[in-house]
């Protein structure tokens, strides 16, 4: 096929390995499920040390399993992405452990106290809600067949956010005022989490004229706001005073995107936001670490000779 007849047959789920698809579809979509792959690992990076540092076995449960879902969706999307025939999954690890693979700004910034969990947990994780139920019916058909079990899983992450939310905002008023001044400090990350707005994004266009992407990043940034806004004010956070938001003439939530430090964003787009580095880093060190376990495997399974050994009769 060429690109413009996969514009026209474009649709959920309408594309398979079995397709004969151009390069610029194949170049696309590796670049956008690899990125979901990444933001996924990275994501569970950031909650890790809560595994241990949550305040109840329960939590401490939770945040557990919470991760090896997390971890478990990159694992998918890497497959998903190496179906395209563009990268195979252990170069995309290379590139997100060397600084070259692109995640989500969020994940870009360190979570250190607890209070700072549900801003992840609930309002990071709905965002992706908000995203990744549209990825359901986009065109590559291993991506959309994936997105079912993450939106499914993810669904349970929300609500761990949303419970640790509610307890922290019925608890002591220290806890309330340290939670609020977490919600200040990651809301305009937030806001930012579904990328830049449409006149500055160099993506969407094509990959939405193949059916890879089903709404717009001010699309999902309007529908997050409309039902987050609510939600935070229906547990006693008050909304920032910066960046500015209002109601529209249409009553929907309306933010001043120019309040929006998009300079910090776009370096983080780059990798060059110090404190991403640093997470950067941590993974780098992580998949060194046990570097040793995948030369013993391919050792053990691969002898001198070069040909894997032989199932029995």
């Amino acid at each position: 096929m060429d690109i413009e007849e996969v514009k026209e047959r474009a649709g959920p789920r309408e594309f398979s390995p079995a397709d004969d698809l151009p390069e610029e579809y194949r170049k696309a979509a590796t670049r956008m499920i690899e990125f979901h792959a990444n933001s996924e690992i990275m994501g569970a990076y950031l909650e890790r040390p809560f595994i241990r540092q949550a305040p109840s076995i329960d939590r401490k449960l939770a945040f557990s399993a919470k991760v090896q879902d997390e971890i478990g969706h990159g694992q998918l999307l890497y497959r998903a992405a190496e179906t395209l025939g563009v990268k195979t999954r252990e170069e995309m690890l290379d590139d997100l452990a060397n600084g070259k693979g692109k995640f989500l700004n969020c994940f870009h910034y360190p979570m250190t106290e607890y209070v700072e969990t549900p801003m992840v947990a609930f309002f990071v994780d709905g965002a992706a809600m908000r995203r990744q139920a549209t990825l359901r019916r986009t065109s590559w058909e291993p991506y959309a067949h994936a997105m079912d079990k993450v939106c499914f899983e993810e669904g349970f992450h929300v609500k761990h956010g949303e419970d640790i939310l509610r307890t922290l905002m019925n608890g002591s008023r220290k806890e309330q005022q340290l939670t609020q001044e977490a919600f200040e400090e990651w809301w305009p990350r937030i806001i930012q989490f579904f990328g830049p707005t449409d006149d500055k994004s160099t993506h969407h266009d094509f990959a939405a004229s193949v059916g890879l992407k089903q709404k717009s990043n001010d699309e999902l940034r309007q529908a997050f706001l409309d039902q987050y806004v609510p939600k935070a004010r229906k547990y006693g956070l008050e909304i920032p005073d910066y960046p500015r938001i209002h109601k529209n003439d249409e009553g929907r939530w309306v933010v001043e995107e120019d309040d929006l430090d998009w300079d910090e964003f776009f370096t983080i787009a780059k990798n060059e936001y110090e404190p991403g580095v640093g997470q950067i880093d941590g993974r780098k060190h992580a998949q060194e670490a046990v570097q040793w376990v995948r030369d013993t495997i391919e050792a053990d399974n691969v002898p001198a000779g070069g040909q894997p050994p032989q199932a029995a009769d």
